[in-house]
């Protein structure tokens, strides 16, 4: 990347807490605290910290339900102090009994914190309606009672089996020569643990009418998700669906947004998209409305999906959609934090190397025809779900307008 004077060292692991089970569910997201707690060559807690936070870094991880990344974003000058900080914490970190037990309180917090958050907590109820008491279905951070209770020898087994070679991606972008790059990660990495790739249960998935959860909250707002069972990241639909996403909920000019927020004044946000993982996918419209309005505005929008369903959508809709994702992919393709996130993860998922200019060359081709047979595909009665945060307590009202 000639033009950046930013450089990422990401290093994305192919496992989350659809690879755990019921005893360990919430380590994955564990692991991930304890790799910041030190290794031997940085020792105390704040070493690791003090180094990046020196340098300007931004440095975090995250943990999805198939993945987990560490990452650090500084000048292009200080990449081999990024690289010698992420990749010691990657292969050597003490995981510690003494760090274990404080962080325990930590993640305790941290749940009650996004359980506080209704925008947010609604995505978990979510896909807990929609895959029930499986890992797909589980809270990416566990519950509290395993969280207290997990040992230190079930994160190094888990430590030792999933971070293997076999199941890592390195990926380094900014102004970087990649030969030297390249060389001094083999050497980084020429330890790492060896193992074959751990692989997790198939999702199950079967429903036969629209699904519904109700969860009472005293809140000033409701916060709800109206979705679809779609397709997986390995169904070239995932495309007409970005498509449709784009159109019914992707900005000011969308159909959603005029028809719930600018002509009613239902919500302060709403939007849509369609979200994949390797065995699910699910599309999804997502808002924050008036507590006495939430009947009105499920309506509005099941009215705007029926729409799209029988009618499909116009020519220039699906142009200005097109360039919509366009513009935004080269927005993003700009930081090199997402460069690296962009080329790690279908090397991770599909095992090669899917750049962002072919993903968009798939989209360009998507045509009406396409688009309209996926909105009649997957927006049925069957495939529908909806989960909502409110003061709430009967379930009825909801049944009655969940229906298209």
């Amino acid at each position: 990347m000639e033009g950046t004077r930013t450089v990422t060292v990401l290093v994305l692991v192919g496992t989350g807490s659809k690879y755990e089970t019921k005893e360990i569910n919430g380590i994955s997201h564990f692991l991930e605290h304890m790799m910041f707690k030190g290794t031997a060559k940085r020792p105390g807690k704040m070493d690791i910290a003090r180094e990046l936070d020196a340098i300007g870094a931004e440095y975090n991880a995250f943990t999805g339900k198939e993945y987990t990344g560490y990452y650090a974003k500084a000048s292009m000058e200080k990449l081999d102090t990024v690289m010698d900080v992420v990749f010691d914490i990657f292969l050597n970190s003490k995981l510690a009994q003494e760090d274990i037990d404080t962080e325990r309180g930590v993640i305790v917090e941290e749940l009650n914190m996004y359980r506080d958050m209704p925008q947010r907590y609604i995505g978990d109820l979510f896909e807990k309606l929609l895959y029930g008491d499986q890992p797909a279905g589980w809270d990416i951070g566990g519950e509290k009672e395993t969280v207290m209770s997990l040992k230190r020898e079930q994160f190094v087994n888990y430590f030792n089996t999933h971070y293997v070679a076999k199941n890592t991606i390195i990926a380094v972008a900014g102004n970087i020569d990649p030969e030297i790059v390249k060389n001094k990660a083999g050497e980084y990495f020429a330890t790492i643990r060896d193992g074959h790739l751990v692989t997790k249960l198939p999702v199950l998935e079967k429903q036969s009418e629209p699904g519904l959860l109700v969860h009472y909250k005293k809140t000033d707002q409701t916060h709800f998700h109206l979705g679809f069972r779609s397709c997986n990241m390995f169904d070239d639909r995932k495309y007409a669906l970005g498509i449709l996403g784009t159109v019914l909920g992707g900005g000011m000019s969308s159909r959603l947004f005029e028809e719930v927020r600018d002509k009613r004044g239902l919500a302060y946000y709403v939007g849509a998209g369609n979200d994949t993982a390797t065995d699910t996918g699910y599309f999804m419209v997502k808002a924050g409305v008036n507590n006495e309005k939430v009947h009105e505005a499920i309506r509005v929008i099941v009215d705007e999906i029926k729409k799209i369903k029988d009618g499909g959508i116009t020519a220039e809709e699906l142009q200005r959609a097109k360039d919509n994702i366009s513009g935004s992919t080269a927005l993003g393709l700009e930081h090199s934090d997402s460069v690296a996130n962009a080329y790690a993860g279908p090397i991770l998922f599909e095992n090669k190397v899917l750049t962002p200019e072919e993903e968009l060359a798939k989209i360009k081709t998507v045509t009406l025809e396409e688009v309209h047979q996926v909105a009649k595909d997957v927006f049925e009665n069957n495939k529908l779900n909806f989960a909502v945060i409110g003061p709430f307590e009967d379930e009825e009202p909801f049944k009655k307008i969940l229906r298209l």
